[in-house]
């Protein structure tokens, strides 16, 4: 990506500063291979760009796919959207979390998730195998 980059811009000055690429309880691919150290998430800390999870609440979708159990498996106390926002959060290599909400009071409450201490790679590998269970 940086060559094409550096061939976009007609040498090896450019500047791509960042990547964007879905990650979500739903779309848990990055997370897991983050979690191994491989994966476009490592890639891009590793070149030195910013990594933005887009679509953390799958689309709005999340919130009434994660029950309660779940959502306290993740973080207890936290509501399953702020438990799907802490877990896209928390993943390595994530720098930023893009997301749209539809009032302030959904801004507060994604705030209060991302203010929490991050998931350590044990919990995520953990929330990662449950999701992966038949």
């Amino acid at each position: 990506m940086l060559a094409l980059a550096a061939e976009a811009a007609g040498g090896t000055e450019h500047h791509l500063v960042a990547v964007q690429l879905p990650v979500s309880l739903v779309m848990i691919t990055p997370i897991e291979q983050a979690l191994r150290g491989r994966g476009p998430l490592p890639a891009a800390a590793g070149a030195g760009l910013r990594a933005m999870a887009s679509a953390p609440l799958h689309g709005g979708e999340l919130p009434g796919m994660v029950d309660q159990e779940l959502a306290d498996l993740i973080r207890p106390g936290l509501t399953p959207a702020q438990a799907c926002v802490l877990a896209v959060a928390s993943c390595p290599g994530v720098t930023d979390v893009l997301l749209a909400v539809s009032g302030a009071p959904h801004w507060g409450e994604a705030a209060d998730a991302v203010a929490q201490p991050s998931l350590t790679a044990a919990e995520l590998r953990e929330i990662t195998g449950v999701l992966a269970a038949p």
